[in-house]
């Protein structure tokens, strides 16, 4: 799976997750404290995110961070 795969998937994973809690990117983005154009780069897979974001989208969603990284659903 090539890196930019992997960036597709992870990002599909936070914006399910997101829907699932009935947030809109922007309350997501205030509730770990980035612009919520930084959303919607992350949720496109055009943003690399960095493992410290990708602990407080964990966090904010009330998901493992491996729900979030799993690359084999």
């Amino acid at each position: 799976m090539s890196e930019e795969e992997i960036l597709k998937k992870i990002a599909f994973n936070i914006k399910v997750e997101r829907m699932r809690n009935n947030l809109t990117q922007f309350r997501l983005a205030e509730m770990i404290n980035v612009h919520e154009k930084y959303i919607g780069q992350i949720e496109s897979g055009r943003q690399n995110v960095t493992i410290k974001t990708l602990i407080k989208i964990s966090q904010a969603l009330g998901v493992d961070l491996a729900k979030l990284v799993n690359t084999k659903n």
